[in-house]
């Protein structure tokens, strides 16, 4: 075991360390992937681990050259590694969903383009870095994650909109079922239609990630007589 490791953390490189690097990014690059699969995201597993090879590979390629045919003092480890880093910044806005104004995958990007780094970690012979990484990422993805929600830090805005039968002369009742429901009314815009008697509220709100609008919408139609009601992105104002 001692001589196994006297070769894996060789400083130049040879076949038994080149797969042991291979190997260690894959794992590392599983269990991120695990997770961000967990959470139905499009990049999981597969994605994560081949990202983490190839980082891996990549890294050990850019130290083999300066070995094999300049030499480690004289060479430029870091240009492919660098050209790396460029190429995982368009796999990672691949993750990246626009919808109506409402950005997605922001996470899942970030998570990407660290598993690269920890993939090129693993490349240069940083175990211990790459393994305490990758435990660093677990946390933030995981528990940082429900501190945030506990917190409230992880309020989205929203914006509701309604068509109301009759001209609406006041807001406040509507801001009270907000406010029965914890939810922040920060701005309002109106619109009336004479011709057609009814009114139009665009109410932008402050909400928590993963709330349940079933009951406030059935609240807010209680109200005033609704003619629709619909949850948008805070830009979707048309």
């Amino acid at each position: 075991m001692e001589q196994f490791w006297h070769i894996v953390n060789n400083v130049e490189l040879n076949t038994t360390s080149a797969i042991f690097r291979i190997t260690l990014s894959l794992l590392l690059g599983s269990v991120i992937g695990i997770e961000r699969k967990r959470k139905g995201q499009m990049a999981g597993l597969r994605t994560f681990s081949l990202i983490s090879m190839g980082a891996c590979i990549a890294m050990m390629l850019s130290i083999y050259v300066c070995q094999e045919t300049v030499g480690l003092l004289r060479g430029d480890p870091s240009r492919i590694a660098a050209q790396v880093l460029s190429g995982i910044g368009f796999l990672g806005a691949g993750t990246i969903i626009q919808m109506k104004g409402s950005v997605r995958g922001l996470t899942t990007a970030a998570g990407i383009w660290i598993i690269a780094t920890i993939g090129m970690a693993v490349g240069c012979g940083l175990y211990l870095i790459a393994v305490v990484a990758t435990i660093l990422v677990l946390v933030v993805l995981t528990i940082l994650e429900q501190i945030e929600h506990r917190v409230n830090v992880g309020n989205e805005a929203r914006t509701i909109r309604l068509k109301v039968k009759g001209i609406v002369k006041t807001i406040k009742p509507y801001r009270d079922v907000l406010e029965r429901y914890n939810i922040h009314l920060s701005r309002v815009y109106v619109e009336y239609d004479y011709e057609a008697d009814s009114t139009r509220l665009n109410l932008l709100i402050l909400i928590r990630e993963h709330s349940d609008f079933i009951e406030v919408f059935s609240a807010l139609h209680d109200v005033h007589p609704t003619i629709s009601i619909s949850l948008s992105n805070q830009a979707d104002l048309s």
